[in-house]
């Protein structure tokens, strides 16, 4: 044990070099995007037509099994009614449905996703929808 401050030493280099991406990024997350939901064709609906197929918790922490088993039901078994549960009866389509009020995908869907760094296969099959360019893009 002649050589145990090296070895103590050199641990602790290592330690620091190891953290030190993670003590270097400490307090500067991104911030938690918010969706954009007012859509021209949301502002266009009346205010009591203007609610989503379930409550804003329910869909910003599981659409995504919601899509699926909605997928499930209208291409496995046919059947294409939803009945969300307050007992209102909606189609199941996302396009038709969804994408309906949340057509603005690169503000709605893609700030989400980006952030939380996932990839859905939605439009490996759908049409993605297109979207008009704001007058500053142009």
């Amino acid at each position: 044990m002649y050589d145990a401050w090296k070895i103590l030493v050199g641990l602790a280099i290592f330690v620091a070099l190891f953290t030190a991406a993670f003590w270097m990024n400490a307090g500067k997350a991104a911030p938690v995007p918010e969706p954009k939901i007012d859509t021209p064709e949301i502002k266009k609906m009346a205010k009591a037509e203007r609610k989503c197929v379930e409550d804003k918790h329910f869909m910003r922490t599981t659409h995504m099994q919601l899509i699926n088993h909605w997928r499930d039901q209208a291409l496995r078994d046919g059947n294409r009614d939803y009945i969300n549960k307050d007992g209102k009866k909606y189609y199941i389509s996302l396009q038709n449905t969804c994408m309906k009020c949340h057509s603005n995908k690169k503000d709605f869907c893609d700030k989400c996703h980006d952030y939380t760094g996932v990839s859905p296969y939605c439009w490996d099959c759908h049409i993605a929808p297109k979207e008009e360019p704001k007058r500053n893009e142009l």
